[in-house]
Parts: C-alpha cells; structure tokens; sequence
C-alpha cells in the first residue's frame, strides 16, 4: 500500500511481460516512494499530529456512483484505511481512530447489517492470518464499543486480533465498533457508579467489624473519574477528526475527546482518500495549531 501512487497515473501491470515496462514500473516505484518521503520531511518541520481519528463515510456512495455490487464499496475503503495506516505510520502519526460501525447502523436493513458483519469478520480474519501489515508498523489494535453487540463470530475474532496485537509498542489502532459517544459516556457514569458504590460497601463492612472509617469515598463524579473510564483512557484526545464526503456532522463519535481537535470535512468519499488528502490534512492543521494549542491553555487554566 505504501508504494501506491501519490498522484493519479496509469495503471501498470506488475505481471508485464516486457523487461522495459518492468524496468519503468520500477523507476517509477522508486521516485514515488522518493516524493512521499519528501513531503513526510517537509511536514515534520512544523507540528505534527500525535492522534489522527476518521469518519469512513461514502463508501455505499462510491458503490452507487459507480453501479458497483453490494459491499464493494467498503471493499475498497478497506484498502484505502490500510493505505492511511502505513501513510500515517511514516508520518509518525502515533494514534489512529476510526469509525467503523455505529450502533446506529443496526437499524439500517438486515441484509446490510449481515453483509456488513460478514466483511467485518473476513477482514479481521485476514490480519490475523497474515500479519505482515500489523508487524511491520508493530500495531497494538483496539476495539472499542460494546462488543456484546456483535454477531458472535465478529466478536471472537475481535477479542482474539486483541490478544494478538496486545503487546505490541508501535502505532495503536482503534477501531469503533460498535459504537457512538452517548454510549461510551454512560458505560463511564456506570463504571464509576458501580466503582464507587463497591467502595462504599468496602466501606460499611470495615465499620460493622469495628474498623474506623477511612473517610475517603467521595460521593460527587469528577470530569477525570469519567476520563479514566472512557474507552479512549490510555489515548490523547484526537488533534484532527478528518470526515470525508464533505459531511460535517460527527454523527456521535468521540464526542468527549473531540472539544479542542481540528474537525476537516473533504469532499472525496472515503474510498477517494489518499496521500495527499492527508497531506492537506495536516497542512491545515498547521496553520491552525497555535490556535489550538492557545485554547487548550486557557481551558487547563480555568480548571
């Protein structure tokens, strides 16, 4: 994926069975790989991004656009999020998040759902049979969302990519789903409540066996109790939250994290994404960062 073109040529076949064609495809590789390496030079002179997120939207569309079958779509998305990971990966980008299943999207058609779960299990199937992606940037991957919620398949296959990955010390990447904020949010308050609620226990039955009190259990919830329980707790809030398909909503994604990152709306459809997208991306992110950086500052001050 790394070696694929920053810029729109002519396809060429890798099977050509002309020495000259072959000997120009890997010229060709080559200075692509020499440009990009350039540009990610050129960029790290300013700031660059630690967390990247990503609203994957327009895959059905690109589909559609192009009287594509059902699910190719998100085929191709597949490949382009692969291609964003080794991008970022050279980038230095330390933190990736997408948006990969809303809880919502199980009210879409049923035949959908399915196809969309079989996809799902197809795809992290394949990285755990071939990890030659995931050992190459050393990924750590996450899931986060409620689980339980999956076909049972999904689900293992999920916790088993987990597992796998757990110890890695490279790029960390999460995937959302199934997922939206409100309900990350009320797992937190739930976490917590339960948590607080065990220590008052702790509490009362230190006291019934003569035990002084410790005193200590606060009864109010505090913003870093909720922190501390969010799926995002070991990640820094996201600097960009790129949406492609030109949509500006955030659709219920990281709602909690999201109060000081650059939010970007491109026009392409997800499967269009590419280096140089994501190039611009950080370009604009930039210029805007000492903005950022200023009202990040003046938040920590007023708490």
């Amino acid at each position: 994926m790394v070696g694929s073109l920053i810029f729109h040529s002519p396809n060429v076949d890798p099977k050509a069975e002309n020495p000259n064609e072959m000997v120009t495809a890997g010229v060709l590789s080559s200075l692509q790989n020499f440009l990009r390496k350039c540009l990610i030079a050129i960029l790290s002179y300013g700031p660059m991004p630690k967390h990247i997120a990503f609203i994957m939207d327009g895959n059905r569309r690109y589909a559609k656009f192009r009287s594509m079958q059902e699910g190719a779509g998100h085929r191709m998305g597949f490949s382009t999020l692969i291609a964003s990971l080794m991008y970022c990966y050279e980038m230095g980008v330390k933190y990736i998040t997408v948006y990969a299943f809303s809880i919502d999207n199980f009210k879409r058609d049923p035949s959908e759902v399915e196809s969309l779960m079989q996809l799902m299990e197809e795809k992290i199937n394949e990285l755990l049979e071939n990890q030659s992606v995931i050992n190459k940037i050393n990924c750590k991957i996450n899931f986060w969302g409620n689980l339980d919620l999956l076909y049972e398949p999904v689900r293992l296959a999920a916790e088993k990519l987990m597992a796998s990955t757990a110890g890695n010390t490279g790029l960390v990447f999460s995937i959302c789903m199934p997922y939206n904020s409100t309900s990350e949010i009320v797992n937190a308050v739930s976490q917590v409540c339960a948590e607080r609620m065990e220590m008052f226990q702790s509490e009362h039955i230190g006291e019934c066996n003569g035990h002084a009190a410790n005193n200590g259990v606060r009864s109010e919830i505090s913003v870093a109790d909720l922190d501390r329980h969010m799926y995002s707790a070991e990640c820094p809030d996201p600097d960009i939250v790129i949406r492609t398909s030109g949509e500006t909503r955030l659709s219920n994604f990281l709602l909690w994290q999201t109060t000081f990152s650059h939010l970007q709306n491109p026009d392409p459809l997800w499967p269009e994404f590419s280096f140089r997208h994501l190039v611009w991306a950080i370009l604009q992110y930039q210029r805007v960062y000492p903005a950022l950086e200023h009202n990040r500052k003046l938040a920590k001050k007023q708490l």
